[in-house]
């Protein structure tokens, strides 16, 4: 189809001679489109923004708009997406800031559902998957493989680990660690290891078990800090995962969502 007539294309967009941009869509200034990309009716992309290859906006899909965040002042950061991933209906995703870094950053195969958002100066890895409305305010850190539940809502400066899953309708207020299962009850915690979502993902069964080993550590010493990172310690030879997730405990700055 190419660019549909009665779509808008600015002078100074770059636009893949095998994409394609539907009826009434808006690409603004200084957007790149890569090969085999589609935009769908209605979408608007605002610059400046780069997308890569075979990325599929769905139509009102909003990607590349100035920050939500009353300290922009209208400078030029960007927005930096990946190849094949997939915007859904109404889905939301803003450039960075000055007092950020810059750029928000989306990587490879991600799905965001229809209503989520991505805010300012988050970097979201690769193979993610955002439900319904699950939403992430500025400069967080999402690792790959990481599934968020319908309405699940993650405050600013949060980091989620590789390959957690966050249940539906679950605010985060600290960082969610890798491998695990959060979601909320009368608080959000880590309730368990992921281990169906891994077991997806080509997890050995050995890998799981190392993984529910290092939780049975994580839950008996959630209060302590020291002991549960010592406890990680002696396991951490056993496994690379455990070794990743205690490394991300030691990392955290915000506290974890604990057992």
């Amino acid at each position: 189809m190419g660019v549909h007539p009665t779509a808008i294309a600015d002078p100074s967009a770059s636009v893949h001679e095998t994409a394609e941009i539907g009826p009434y869509a808006i690409v603004g200034a200084r957007v790149t489109i890569g090969a085999r990309t589609t935009v769908g009716a209605h979408a608007v992309i605002e610059g400046p923004t780069t997308l890569g290859e075979d990325n599929r906006v769905s139509p009102q899909a909003a990607l590349g708009g100035p920050p939500q965040d009353l300290k922009y002042r209208g400078e030029p950061t960007t927005l930096t997406i990946g190849n094949r991933n997939t915007f859904r209906e109404f889905c939301t995703i803003h450039r960075g800031t000055m007092t950020g870094h810059g750029t928000t950053i989306i990587g490879d195969d991600n799905l965001f559902m229809a209503y989520s958002h991505v805010a300012h100066d988050c970097v979201v890895g690769n193979r993610t998957v955002f439900a319904n409305g699950a939403s992430l305010a500025g400069h967080c850190v999402v690792g790959d493989d990481v599934v968020l539940g319908a309405f699940a809502a993650v405050r600013q400066f949060l980091r989620i680990g590789r390959h957690a899953f966050v249940g539906a309708f679950s605010g985060m207020n600290h960082d969610v660690l890798p491998f695990l299962w959060s979601s909320s009850d009368r608080d959000v915690r880590a309730w368990k290891v992921n281990s169906v979502g891994l077991e997806r993902k080509g997890f050995s069964k050995e890998r799981v078990a190392a993984l529910q080993k290092a939780y049975r550590v994580l839950h008996r010493h959630r209060h302590d800090k020291a002991a549960l990172l010592a406890g990680l310690d002696a396991l951490v030879g056993t496994s690379e995962d455990v070794k990743v997730l205690r490394d991300f405990i030691a990392g955290s700055k915000e506290g974890i969502h604990g057992a």
